[in-house]
């Protein structure tokens, strides 16, 4: 029966003649069909799936193996534009919406030779640490089907936990990756700010989001990065440096210099048992001849609010165009004006948390309080920037939990928003200052969840945050 453990040897199943892509798509289809309980998948492609397998099988025969990802079977979350497909970031207001044109990852991921299986649950517009606010319904974490999977991207992670598909591709706002990794007990990246194109991406807040990856292991997350990076004319704000390319063969000796924030490991919201394992974990570095040092963060406090403040004001910028007028929710309810006709079609279209932050986000950005928490926290922001510079002058990478708790049950922290949101408190500063980071699947918690690790590195380090990633998975026999 059809096994995967990473591309690498699932190509040289298909070289050996072990299996074929058609085979593959099978296995995967009915594999999403018999977890249809975690509601992982909003929609399945089996027939564009089974026609692209069939093209593929075909022509490694006649050409051999074409692209890094020949047949690897890819999940998309419903945030991501695939031509002619449905898509609604879980979103009534979008219900029925087709997609136009391809994101350029889509574009890219074609190009290289995968196979896109289906279409993922996520948070409403990738708004939420749970997966509880989709319009579709919430996901079932695999390893506990009581508890979810995290968010936004939980559909996207729990169909790789559940191996439901190979890899898949998430969108991180604030941790929208990083933090449904670690609940499931995988892989999550969220690259560089500007590292891969959002051209294609549904907007949350336009300077945070980034497209990010899911695997079960590093190599696999560096041959998607690799494949979906680079330059894109679409998109003014990616970078045009190379993609990376990570050989994992080099510094294998190396001696890391490695920071952690003193405040994260003493803030009194982590659970006792995370600290006990980064705090042990910490030792296990030192023991093996890496530096390890604690650095005073005396902003950690600010990172949530300044998070929010600005995610929220971008939002209510970036959400304002879904208004019933030209495509998505239009209510059947009479109207007097063109203000009472938007008010209807808005609120039956968003849910209660969309709605929340675009209210928040207004709020923010209005006349009287602009100053007072828009450009206030614009300016906390920038001194984050600073004061990681500084840190990445003296380190190679910052290591912390990568949330303050294992996978909660389902509805647990439905009616207290703000306790939702310090969920994200490790995860947000990667965002607000733009840089990679990673989450490492290295412990299992006493509830028999799993929890990682987030490693950060300086922006548009991700080969040495890979390599780095590598290493720890590997001290904890995972790879």
């Amino acid at each position: 029966m059809f096994r995967f453990s990473s591309i690498k040897d699932y190509h040289n199943a298909l070289l050996n003649g072990q299996t074929t892509c058609v085979e593959t798509v099978h296995y995967y289809v009915s594999q999403i069909k018999t977890a249809a309980h975690l509601n992982a998948y909003i929609e399945v492609f089996e027939q564009d799936a089974i026609a692209r397998a069939t093209e593929l099988d075909n022509a490694r025969k006649q050409n051999g193996m074409q692209g890094k990802l020949h047949g690897v079977v890819v999940g998309l979350k419903d945030v991501i534009c695939y031509k002619g497909k449905t898509l609604t970031a879980s979103s009534k207001i979008l219900a029925g919406f087709t997609s136009l044109f391809n994101a350029t990852v889509v574009d890219k991921l074609l190009a290289e030779g995968a196979i896109i299986i289906g279409r993922q649950n996520c948070d409403e517009f990738a708004m939420g640490s749970s997966n509880e606010n989709s319009a579709y319904g919430p996901v079932l974490n695999h390893a506990d089907n009581t508890r979810v999977p995290g968010g936004s991207s939980g559909g996207s992670a729990v169909a790789v936990q559940a191996d439901l598909c190979m890899i898949s591709l998430g969108s991180d706002t604030g941790g929208s990756v990083r933090q449904p990794a670690d609940f499931c007990g995988i892989v999550g990246l969220k690259p560089t700010y500007g590292r891969i194109s959002r051209y294609g991406l549904i907007a949350y807040a336009s300077s945070f989001d980034q497209i990010g990856i899911f695997a079960t292991n590093t190599e696999d997350v560096a041959i998607a990065l690799e494949v979906i990076s680079g330059a894109d004319e679409f998109d003014s704000t990616v970078s045009n440096q190379p993609a990376p390319v990570c050989d994992f063969t080099e510094e294998t000796g190396k001696k890391y210099k490695l920071a952690y924030f003193k405040e994260a490991l003493e803030h009194p919201g982590l659970d006792p048992e995370i600290k006990a394992a980064t705090e042990a974990f910490i030792k296990t570095l030192t023991a093996a001849g890496h530096d390890v040092q604690a650095v005073d963060f005396e902003l950690l406090d600010y990172i949530i609010p300044t998070y929010y403040i600005l995610t929220t004001a971008e939002a209510s910028s970036n959400l304002s165009r879904y208004d019933g007028v030209k495509y998505g929710h239009r209510s059947s309810k009479p109207y007097e004006d063109l203000a009472d006709f938007y008010k209807n079609n808005r609120s039956e279209g968003f849910g209660d948390e969309v709605k929340r932050r675009i209210m928040l986000g207004t709020f923010v950005l209005s006349a009287g309080y602009y100053d007072a928490y828009y450009t206030k926290a614009q300016r906390v922001r920038n001194m984050l920037r600073r004061k990681t510079q500084v840190v990445f002058n003296q380190f190679d990478a910052i290591i912390s939990p990568t949330v303050p708790s294992p996978a909660f049950k389902i509805s647990e922290k439905s009616n207290d928003p703000i306790e939702m949101y310090l969920a994200d408190i490790y995860t947000v500063f990667a965002n607000l200052v733009g840089i990679p980071g990673i989450s490492l699947p290295l412990f299992k918690h006493s509830t028999g969840m799993p929890f990682g690790m987030q490693v950060m590195t300086s922006e548009m380090n991700e080969v040495p945050l890979l390599r780095l990633s590598k290493r720890l998975m590997q001290m904890a026999g995972l790879e």
